[in-house]
């Protein structure tokens, strides 16, 4: 009982039908909701135009982002999902920071705006879950992963 306290678990998946856990702790598991709070912070700032606040929340929202997917690097489903995640929260800050600076129109090359640059970290982030989905989890059958 005093162990439920502590970690919250969720059951992963094994090849041969072994049960083995993976277990959050409930440190981490708060970490992870106050990142939530940090980023529904940010994009609230954002549509209601708070620049200061929109900008702030930023650093707290990526940080978390980064020692999240650090905490789980032993995992790769865990790794690819949060390093996606991260790479999304800063195309998202940039589009951001483009709207309020007001340079996110402005033309780069041809038909390019600089809120189109944005693109290259979604990309990013597609790239790394493409690398989990088509390449590693295919490959690695017998790994532990989390559901």
């Amino acid at each position: 009982m005093e162990q439920e306290t502590l970690t919250q678990t969720t059951e992963t998946a094994v090849a041969g039908g072994s049960n083995n856990f993976y277990s959050i702790p409930i440190g981490y598991r708060r970490m992870e909701n106050l990142h939530i709070v940090f980023w529904l912070l940010k994009d609230i700032s954002w549509c209601m135009l708070w620049r200061p606040l929109g900008i702030a929340m930023i650093f707290p929202t990526l940080i978390i982002s980064i020692i999240i997917a650090w905490r789980t690097r032993q995992f790769m489903s865990e790794l690819c999902h949060n390093l996606a995640i991260t790479v999304w929260i800063m195309a998202n800050s940039y589009w951001m920071i483009g709207e309020f600076m007001h340079f996110d129109e402005k033309i780069v090359t041809g038909s390019i705006t600089y809120k189109h640059l944005a693109v290259i970290p979604f990309v990013t982030g597609v790239l790394i879950l493409a690398f989990y989905y088509l390449y590693y989890k295919p490959t690695h059958k017998d790994a532990v992963e989390t559901m």
